[in-house]
């Protein structure tokens, strides 16, 4: 059966980027989930880092939940409904699973690593550094120069910004798509709470200049 995805009205992202990060971070990190084979548990933790945010967030129902990610209602249900503490035991025990073994557990406790995530992230237990390489990472991977660069330059800058005045020293001589970065981040809208809205941000604003 094909779900009809339905956009979004908020702008959920941000937040299930730093849930996701979060996840992949209780579960070892990507170096462990390579060394297991478990990189394909990777589309799960997103869905549900989707999942949890929708919910907890913006109170969105099952059902909401089920169209907007793509999901059946009853995997959104056993997402909702899955224990963290009983997801972490799972993941502990990991290393003595088989393969068949680990993609049944991928089904089953990305839901409660995900929640779990959420509930740290927003008690602010998330490493900026390890965020900001993610996104560097990403910017290098989709041949983004200007993203990179800008992520080059601002490594070691505080999160939330309040205003250009943060980070506009860091960013002189950097030109984003022909524009003086400076200029850019005056256009701005503020606070920004992550690296990845502020790429977000600077992104939609070259679309208003057509230079996207």
């Amino acid at each position: 059966m094909v779900v009809e995805i339905k956009p979004v009205e908020v702008d959920v992202e941000p937040l299930v980027t730093r849930v996701f990060l979060k996840s992949i971070d209780l579960l070892g990190g990507l170096g462990k989930l390579a060394e297991y084979r478990t990189l394909t548990w990777l589309p799960s933790l997103a869905r549900a880092s989707f999942a949890v945010v929708l919910r907890e967030e913006f109170l969105k129902t099952e059902e909401e939940i089920a169209q907007i990610v793509g999901l059946t209602k009853q995997t959104v249900r056993n997402i909702l409904r899955a224990d963290p503490d009983l997801a972490l035991y799972k993941i502990q025990k990991i290393d003595e699973l088989t393969q068949e073994e680990k993609k049944e557990l991928r089904v089953h406790t990305a839901g409660g690593i995900a929640k779990l995530a959420y509930k740290l992230v927003k008690e602010g237990q998330e490493e900026s550094t390890v965020f900001l390489e993610f996104c560097r990472q990403t910017a290098e991977a989709l041949d983004i120069p200007w993203a990179y660069m800008v992520l080059r330059r601002i490594k070691g800058t505080d999160f939330p910004l309040y205003s250009p005045e943060d980070i506009k020293e860091k960013l002189k001589g950097v030109m984003i798509k022909g524009r003086d970065a400076q200029e850019v981040v005056e256009e701005l809208d503020y606070p920004i709470n992550n690296p990845a809205q502020l790429l977000h941000r600077i992104k939609e604003n070259l679309k208003m200049h057509g230079l996207d």
